[in-house]
């Protein structure tokens, strides 16, 4: 259960929820979509703050963060957000590094 999210990433939020910060970003799973990790669902945004947040990342004064009840779209999975050469946000998963 880890979130990666890269500088072009960040930047590419920022511009896209033009809040002042500090404010939070609720990753979730949305019923739509072809999904790469589950099928049928593909991952949503929000800004909100959390509830009963499961996993946070602040970058910046901007936190991500997913809720306890959304952790089954998460589990076993790194999810890497990332901006493609279109300059759109990207998401893959990657399975953890098992030491």
């Amino acid at each position: 259960m880890m979130i990666s999210i890269d500088e072009k990433a960040y930047s590419w939020f920022a511009k896209e929820f033009e809040f002042e910060k500090p404010y939070s970003i609720r990753m979730f799973p949305q019923y739509a979509g072809f999904g790469e990790k589950h099928k049928g669902y593909s991952l949503g945004f929000s800004i909100e703050a959390p509830t009963n947040a499961k996993y946070l990342k602040e970058i910046n004064g901007v936190t991500f963060y997913y809720e306890e009840n959304d952790t089954w779209f998460f589990n076993d999975i790194e999810t890497c957000l990332s901006i493609d050469k279109a300059n759109e946000l990207q998401i893959s998963f990657k399975e953890p590094i098992m030491n």
